[in-house]
């Protein structure tokens, strides 16, 4: 259950439930699933660039106040400086990727999977131009 305010167990329970979706999704048995997978998905890897970005505007903060770095200043602000760019450049990606997730999805939108159990439907008989009404 998520926690909104503990950012290590939320991070735990999203690396759980990734696993628990690549588990899931080794065979797809209903594919009238996958457009609110791509949904969900598109929202997620939103959500998580958004945390990457706030993770590396802690460390641009961090880099101007002073590190907690114990040691070289110099070096700690540099790691700090590297991180937040790493931090930013992989929020960047995930926003590309988000993206693609949405296309993806809206493109699953125009498809119609039919159930193999169920027969296609038949096409309708057309009426012959002597019923009907006439105008």
């Amino acid at each position: 259950m998520p926690t909104f305010e503990n950012p290590s167990a939320d991070a735990d329970e999203v690396q759980t439930a990734l696993r628990a979706l690549a588990h899931a999704t080794r065979s797809i048995d209903d594919p009238r699933q996958i457009y609110s997978v791509l949904g969900s998905l598109t929202s997620a890897v939103a959500a998580l660039s958004q945390s990457l970005h706030q993770l590396a505007a802690f460390h641009d903060a961090a880099a101007q106040k002073g590190v907690w770095v114990a040691g070289d200043s110099r070096a700690g602000r540099a790691a700090t400086y590297q991180v937040s760019w790493e931090l930013h450049r992989a929020g960047e990606i995930l926003h590309q990727v988000s993206e693609s997730i949405a296309s993806a999805h809206n493109a699953e939108s125009r498809l119609t999977y039919i159930h193999p159990d169920f027969p296609a439907f038949a096409d309708a008989p057309h009426r012959s131009a002597n019923h009907g009404l006439s105008l």
